[in-house]
């Protein structure tokens, strides 16, 4: 399991995602799910979830390339624009699809993959689309201005009551850490590292691209900030009216 976001608003882009693939009790795995592909024309982010196997080969095909309908070898990094890179993707994600699936599901396992593909190429707009494991996507919006993958459900909230298109780039990533550190709190199969990604719109260089650790002062003092403030919050609010 995991967590990834995506938070497409009029300053840029911020993505964060957790690193954890196996969380037994003395077995703890990471992995990095938010990959960065970058050069002088582009600056390319993909964060995955699902079975690991599945989007490591996926993202893998999608550097090495596929070939396209002229036969034409295309990856990352040529790619010219944010939808054909979308078409891309699910591109790739169909074909390890079909390699795959089936050696899956004789094995007990399904097919399972999401990716939150963002960037910006050239001059062209800045853009963050979710891709599905059919190899379908969906695009974020103005009014609908984050994506989400993976165990989303309890940091859900947090972002759903706070960010709107206009959420700065510094509010929207305080917002998605306590959204992770929700999820954390509430499913030990997400957790540290987190790596995060913060592109200025119009700028193909990151102003964050970092992992954060167990150790991170910041980190843990939005915890802790966060802890003290719900119990702030709910103990403001008076008692229930009812009879006992």
């Amino acid at each position: 399991m995991t967590y990834c976001i995506g938070l497409l608003l009029r300053q840029g882009l911020v993505m964060v995602a957790d690193t954890r693939t196996n969380a037994g009790v003395d077995n703890i795995s990471t992995f990095r799910k938010l990959q960065v592909f970058q050069r002088e024309d582009r600056l390319v982010a993909v964060a995955t979830a699902g079975n690991l196997a599945v989007t490591q080969s996926v993202v893998s095909h999608m550097v090495e390339g596929l070939e396209d309908e002229h036969g034409e070898l295309q990856t990352v990094y040529t790619v010219p624009t944010m939808l054909q890179m979308a078409e891309f993707t699910g591109r790739a994600v169909r074909f390890v699809a079909e390699r795959d699936a089936e050696a899956l599901k004789k094995d007990g396992s399904t097919f399972d993959c999401s990716l939150l593909l963002a960037g910006q190429i050239d001059e062209r707009r800045l853009r963050l689309f979710m891709i599905y494991r059919a190899g379908n996507f969906l695009e974020a919006t103005e009014d609908t201005a984050y994506l989400q993958i993976g165990e989303h459900k309890y940091g859900k909230p947090i972002i759903d009551r706070s960010v709107t298109f206009e959420t700065s780039l510094d509010e929207a990533l305080k917002l998605a850490l306590i959204s992770m550190d929700s999820t954390m709190r509430s499913n030990l199969a997400v957790g540290l590292p987190i790596d995060i990604l913060v592109l200025p719109r119009g700028s193909l260089t990151p102003s964050v691209n970092l992992r954060i650790g167990q150790d991170d002062p910041y980190f843990e003092h939005v915890r802790n900030r966060w802890s003290d403030a719900l119990r702030e919050a709910h103990m403001s609010i008076p008692n229930p009216p009812y009879g006992h």
